[in-house]
């Protein structure tokens, strides 16, 4: 190295290290990945002048053991006159340090925070400044410890960059407020660091004082119960440097049943410190009752005094015609109620029934289905079995159909002749919603049997339709009937006597219509279309 670039370089090494500020504190808080630095303040003067005496450095452990610092002990450490460098800190450099130049020692205590991911700051690193509303808020961000190495300098205001002018000089605004971070590039040995430096910026009142007041009235009497938790909350509007306090009896003072709290809780509103004390009574007894606890807020100027009188919560009586018009009334409400369900109970059907027409109901409209009901009937005319016959193909259909607009599929009447029957069945039924089955002594002779059978398996075993079963003889007088029926449901099973009416508003045509699909009344043929399906005789 030539004469003059040596010469440049002790320079450069001595402006550095004269540039850098002695550190005082021996708590210090730095934020890892950020360079770093300790100096010692105060050194003797005759070391000072000793150009040959050499400082040491030396980093404690856990176990009060010292270990001396050198240029192998990290690539990270350098010695700069009397700073010790870090480029950068991090987390393992935590511990204990100290600093031996003669017989001068300086000791440091050094926390290293871990980086924040979220954040372009570290809370436990911000300063926190005040600024009156109006007055001149000034930020300027400057370094002058590692001056001459800083290439560039961001602000930034709640970790967004505000200013391309690294310094705020303004009249402060309460908008004004926010975290302002100082962002420091610097450039060593062809790497590039980050310095920051944070200050949580609070815009006060101004100077003209305002007169504390504590909220609420004057006087406050509150219940409580023996053996409970009780707080005592006091809040008030003040200054910054007004006292705020509880006064409480002598004998209270170490009582550990009473507990203020020493720190009030502050916040700011529109402009205004406000503030809050709790007084915390860990056990209600006897002798904090009828006692007054005083919350004071005062100044030089004004004192403002709120009572807190705590009482005994007393649970009174229920008066004699409250009680009774109680009583009466449950027992009123609970004899409503029985008799609201007895009725419920009763005209279940009615009431679904009219719900329906209310509602609009229809289940028919998106299920697939071609027909509401497959009837079941003896399918061949006698003179002992014709009063079934005539109800299937001409009572069932003029009720339902024409009144009600039910589609019922009769097999005499919708069935195209030449088919084969037992597929022709069994694909109506798949196409109906309901299987009417109309039971006589001679009902399972004929074939109707197939249509039973099928029946049954598609209501009990595949659950894809549901039986109605009109009894004009009763089952229990026929023989031979598939077990399976007896599984109907007794609500399911209607009966018909030969002189009941066809008005719908019969106790058969309610019940026959509770059981079929919700359906809009829209008869699907009109009265005038209906075609007899037998002649009178």
């Amino acid at each position: 190295m030539r004469h003059d670039e040596l010469t440049l370089a002790l320079c450069v090494l001595i402006v550095e290290s004269v540039s850098k500020s002695c550190i005082h504190r021996s708590q210090i808080h730095v934020v890892e990945g950020e360079p770093f630095y300790l100096k010692p303040c105060d050194i003797s003067a005759p070391v000072h002048k000793n150009e040959t005496a050499t400082m040491r450095w030396f980093k404690g452990n856990a176990f009060h053991e010292y270990r001396e610092l050198n240029t192998r002990s990290s690539p990270r450490i350098a010695f700069r006159g009397h700073a010790l460098e870090f480029w950068p800190v991090e987390l393992d450099d935590e511990g204990t340090y100290f600093s031996q130049v003669g017989n001068d020692r300086r000791n440091w205590t050094l926390n290293v925070t871990k980086r924040n991911k979220h954040s372009c700051f570290s809370e436990k690193l911000v300063t926190s400044r005040d600024v009156e509303v109006k007055k001149s808020l000034r930020i300027i961000c400057e370094n002058p410890n590692y001056e001459e190495l800083i290439t560039h300098t961001s602000l930034y205001k709640n970790c967004k960059e505000i200013s391309k002018t690294p310094m705020i000089l303004k009249d402060a605004e309460f908008g004004d407020e926010g975290y302002y971070s100082c962002v420091f590039s610097i450039h060593h040995n062809g790497k590039q660091y980050n310095i920051t430096k944070t200050v949580n910026i609070t815009v006060i009142e101004g100077e003209s004082k305002i007169t504390p007041a504590i909220f609420g009235s004057k006087s406050e009497k509150v219940g409580v119960e023996l053996g409970k938790y009780v707080e005592l909350n006091c809040s008030a509007v003040l200054n910054k440097n007004d006292l705020f306090y509880w006064s409480v009896r002598k004998e209270d003072i170490s009582d550990p049943n009473v507990q203020e709290d020493r720190k009030k809780t502050t916040w700011t509103y529109e402009g205004k410190l406000h503030a809050s004390r709790i007084l915390r009574f860990q056990k209600i007894t006897e002798n904090y009752l009828n006692v007054l606890y005083n919350c004071t807020v005062t100044n030089e100027e004004a004192t403002d005094t709120k009572s807190f009188i705590l009482v005994r919560k007393e649970t009174p009586d229920i008066p004699g015609h409250v009680f009774t018009r109680g009583i009466t009334v449950i027992v009123l409400t609970s004899v409503a109620a029985v008799c609201m369900v007895i009725l419920c109970v009763i005209y279940k059907v009615d009431l679904v029934l009219f719900y329906r027409r209310i509602a609009e109901r229809d289940e028919t409209l998106t299920d697939g289905k071609t027909y509401d009901a497959f009837v079941s009937y003896l399918k061949e005319c006698h003179p002992e079995n014709g009063e079934e016959y005539t109800f299937a193909v001409e009572t069932l259909p003029k009720v339902l159909e024409q009144q009600f607009g039910y589609k019922l599929c009769i097999f005499e009447r919708d069935v195209v002749p030449g088919g084969a029957v037992v597929d022709e069945i069994h694909s109506l039924i798949e196409k109906s919603r309901r299987l009417i089955i109309v039971l006589s002594r001679s009902y399972l002779t004929h074939g109707t049997r197939r249509e039973l059978e099928s029946g049954l398996h598609k209501a009990l075993v595949e659950r894809k339709i549901k039986i109605i079963l009109i009894e004009f003889t009763p089952a229990s007088n026929i023989t031979f009937l598939p077990p399976s029926l007896k599984l109907l449901k007794s609500y399911r099973v209607l009966k018909w006597k030969a002189n009941s009416p066809l008005s719908s508003n019969s106790r058969f045509w309610k019940n026959l219509l509770y059981l079929m699909p919700a359906k809009a009344v829209k008869p699907w043929r009109e009265e005038s279309e209906a075609r007899p399906v037998l002649s009178a005789p």
